[in-house]
């Protein structure tokens, strides 16, 4: 049936999606630090796929035709990489600060949208993506002085650094994913191929797991299904350009999150720049999207 979503679903969603992913970094976090980033990354993705898997089947679900199937190949391969970079920078830096350093893949994917995509960058999408990054400026500014800056810090932002330009990537595969997939598919394969691709690397990273870090594993899972399902949903209905703004939120949740699992405290201009984030987010919502809501069900 052909029908028109309503203007603000698909940016509650990514921002629902955000907060799930944001959760799970905190839980993905914990888990790092007690196994390592390789053996968290590859058990959360293997326990993803497990979770999703059978779901999407009793759904209906079916192996893919050529096209997606490559899609999903390609997604599986560059977020295998991206989460491994990510979860390390993890452990070597405070979580809303890692969060706030990745903010550069929202700017990256603008205008990767328009190169690879043909969107048109609105007026409204680059003063909200560049509000927002105004913000993550005033937060690395108020917190990057605050620590010892060693060679172990400085490995964690290179880390963080080739993480947000596969994120940067990852955003247009999404959206040609969500053309040709739906999100309970999409989250499958997503989870699956990662967890092949990094299964190849285990000879040499793999640590044996603690029991104590199965519980914040088990959480980080079901998490990943949910945001990325979230997501998925988002951007089948709007223009990846419209909804990169949304993805500044997470430094909201990951400020949260930080105190409660780490204690990690919130500065004052971690405070303004989070005023600017959420400002650049409700400007990307009112903005006029137009032709971004047919959809097929």
């Amino acid at each position: 049936m052909l029908r028109r979503d309503h203007a603000l679903l698909p940016f509650a969603a990514a921002l629902a999606g955000v907060g799930f992913l944001s959760l799970m970094d905190a839980f993905m976090k914990e888990a790092a630090l007690m196994i390592g980033a390789y053996t968290a990354t590859l058990l959360r993705a293997l326990m993803g796929a497990a979770l999703i898997a059978p779901l999407w089947w009793l759904r209906g679900g079916r192996m893919p035709g050529t096209a997606a199937l490559r899609l999903h190949i390609e997604r599986g391969i560059v977020s295998a990489f991206m989460a491994l970079t990510f979860f390390y920078a993890l452990t070597v830096l405070p979580l809303a600060e890692a969060i706030a350093l990745s903010f550069i893949a929202p700017l990256i994917a603008l205008y990767l949208a328009r190169v690879l995509l043909g969107e048109v960058i609105s007026r409204h999408a680059i003063g909200a993506s560049l509000l927002g990054f105004a913000g993550t400026l005033v937060i690395v500014g108020g917190r990057i002085g605050q620590g010892a800056f060693d060679a172990r810090t400085a490995l964690g932002i290179a880390s963080l650094f080739i993480s947000a330009l596969l994120y940067a990537y990852n955003f247009i595969v999404i959206r040609r994913q969500a053309q040709v997939a739906g999100p309970m598919e999409i989250a499958t394969f997503h989870s699956g191929v990662s967890g092949v691709v990094l299964l190849g690397l285990a000879p040499f990273l793999w640590q044996t797991p603690e029991p104590a870090a199965l519980a914040p594993l088990g959480a980080a899972a079901v998490l990943t299904v949910c945001g990325s399902a979230a997501i998925a949903w988002a951007y089948a209905r709007a223009e990846a350009s419209a909804l990169v703004a949304t993805e500044y939120s997470g430094f909201v949740w990951a400020s949260v999150f930080g105190w409660l699992f780490f204690r990690e405290g919130v500065a004052l201009p971690t405070l303004a720049g989070t005023a600017l984030i959420v400002t650049g987010c409700w400007i990307a919502a009112r903005a006029p999207r137009p032709g971004a809501a047919t959809v097929f069900e």
